[in-house]
């Protein structure tokens, strides 16, 4: 089964990541996907740019309202993400308590990526969708 871990913060725990050591946090975090690579369960991995940089599509009028970053009323932002395979959500939650650069101000949200057998298989989309993926080598 897939999982998503996904990294969140505060924004007071953003800020002391600014007083980390660069070098350190790479190879802390590096450790980590190793371990993740060596035990065969790592998909992806990837961090987020700041939510300066980002925006937000908000649908609540027509037409969807657009706004930059950062973002107001938000306590925790995302900051990255894993996708593993692993056999349970208990395996994916062991792998979150390890995750390096850690602390107070900091969560992993974990959820379970649905897959494309789940949904009815003699749907039209659901036949296109596999066969793009079959063709990009996705499944």
């Amino acid at each position: 089964m897939k999982y998503m871990l996904i990294m969140r913060a505060s924004d007071e725990a953003y800020a002391q990541m600014g007083d980390v050591d660069a070098e350190k946090m790479i190879e802390t975090v590096g450790r980590f996907n190793d371990e993740l690579i060596k035990a065969g369960v790592l998909l992806a991995a990837e961090g987020l740019a700041d939510a300066e940089e980002g925006v937000v599509v908000d649908y609540s009028s027509e037409p969807p309202v657009v706004t930059d970053g950062p973002y107001g009323e938000t306590k925790e932002l995302f900051g990255g993400f894993y996708i593993l395979n692993v056999a349970s959500k208990e395996e994916a939650v062991e792998w979150a308590k390890r995750i390096p650069m850690a602390g107070p101000g900091f969560k992993t949200e974990i959820r379970r990526v649905t897959t494309i057998d789940e949904f009815p298989q003699d749907n039209e989309w659901i036949r296109k969708e596999r066969e793009w993926r079959e063709a990009t080598g996705q499944l």
